[in-house]
Order: structure tokens, then C-alpha cells, then sequence
């Protein structure tokens, strides 16, 4: 076993843990083990939450997960009864929402189809770096902050961008981040960390369409520049 999944939760790094990354990043920056161990909540002697989810996932993938019935899931080490009931109720809830909710997703063209989703991006008082992943034909199908704070060409890995591409069978990535000083004018590192994630995407076979920077009342498309 990993030894990560030995330390417990009150131990890791504060940035490391869920709730703290939910809260400091939001829900969005979760992955999906992260997500689903702050619904189970603890781990038991030699194995935190996060293993727990994890192991979960690795035998019910999650467009499966929503399915398994309560039996299944009560019997695995380290969830039981209470825990299986919590994690029931928190899929059916989203059943729920999304059937109320059933407006397609939105089709990604241009700049504008973006600004739109990404509509509050420019309040932010640290850049926030978001990717939005596309399937085939342009439509959105998971929007995810990638990071927190100064974009630099040695902290962001492309692996972040790509994890939750693969994960959603993305064909496409449109990034997108803020400058809270409310000016759009790409930096230099700004357009050096593009072209290092569309170099790693081109590699991947998924293509980086465009990384817009948004500004209190304007924005720039690095591919309409053609920075990218």
C-alpha cells in the first residue's frame, strides 16, 4: 500500500486535504476519489478515506457508481451501513437536481461561447486557471480549476490539464484564467505555460484549442492573437 494512504487525513498538508481543497479551490478542483471521501468522511487503522474512495472507484467506476445497490457497497472494508446510506442519499439527490436541470450542455465555438461559462472568472482576487473539456463536436462536458495563484511555467504540469481529459474522454481543451489586476495582456510566462500544455497535448492526441485571458471589462484569445 502506498504510503500516502496510510497517513491520516488530519496529517497531510492542509492544501492536500478535500475539505480544504474544496473549500480554498472549489468543489470543481476535486477529483473524484477526493469528492467522494469527504461524503465517507473517515478510513480506518492503516487506511484513510481517500484510499478507501478510491478502491470504491477502482471497482465501480464512477458512471457506474450511482447504480450499485446498497448491499454492494455496505460490505466493502471501511464503509458499512451509515456510510453506504450517505453515499445513496448524496446520488440520489443528484438524480434529482440533474432531472430538473436538463438543459443541454453548451457547444464551445469562439471566444464569446467560452466568456460565457466561465462568466464570474474575472471577480476572482487570485487567477484562477480553469480548462474546460470538450468532447468531439464542441460540446462542453467538465469544466475543473487547474490551479490557484500566479501562472509559472514550473508549477503548472500539463499532467493536471490532461488527468481530467482522459477521465472525461475529452477531444478537446480550451484553458482559460483571470487577472485580478483587471488588465487581459498575456504575460510572457502566460504564453510560455500554453505552449507547454499544447506541446504535452499534441503529444496526447488531445489539441488545445485556445487560452483565453479575461480582465475586468476585456479579454484575449492567445489563439486569435496566434500566440498558440
Amino acid at each position: 500500500m502506498a504510503a500516502k494512504y496510510k497517513i491520516k487525513i488530519k496529517d497531510m498538508p492542509k492544501p492536500e486535504r478535500p475539505r480544504e481543497k474544496l473549500i480554498n479551490k472549489g468543489p470543481e478542483a476535486l477529483k473524484n476519489k477526493e469528492l467522494l471521501a469527504i461524503l465517507l468522511g473517515s478510513g480506518y487503522e492503516g487506511k484513510n478515506v481517500i484510499a478507501i474512495a478510491e478502491n470504491l472507484l477502482n471497482k465501480y467506476p464512477v458512471e457506474n457508481l450511482a447504480d450499485v445497490p446498497f448491499a454492494k457497497i455496505k460490505n466493502l472494508k471501511g464503509i458499512g451501513h451509515a456510510k453506504a446510506c450517505k453515499l445513496l442519499a448524496a446520488f440520489e439527490l443528484s438524480r434529482r437536481v440533474f432531472s430538473i436541470n436538463t438543459s443541454p450542455s453548451p457547444i464551445i465555438q469562439n471566444p464569446d461561447d467560452v466568456l460565457a461559462v466561465i462568466a464570474d472568472l474575472h471577480k476572482n482576487k487570485k487567477e484562477h486557471l480553469v480548462a474546460l473539456y470538450l468532447n468531439a463536436r464542441n460540446q462542453l462536458l467538465h469544466k475543473e480549476t487547474i490551479s490557484v495563484g500566479s501562472l509559472n511555467v514550473n508549477m503548472i504540469n500539463p499532467r493536471e490539464v490532461f488527468s481530467p481529459a482522459l477521465e472525461h474522454s475529452a477531444a478537446y481543451v480550451i484553458l482559460a484564467h483571470n487577472h485580478p489586476s483587471g488588465e487581459a495582456t498575456p504575460s510572457k510566462e502566460d504564453v510560455q505555460v500554453t505552449r507547454r500544455i499544447v506541446k504535452a497535448g499534441k503529444i496526447m492526441g488531445i489539441d488545445v484549442l485556445d487560452h483565453i485571458i479575461v480582465g475586468n471589462n476585456s479579454h484575449v484569445s492567445l489563439e486569435e492573437e496566434k500566440l498558440i
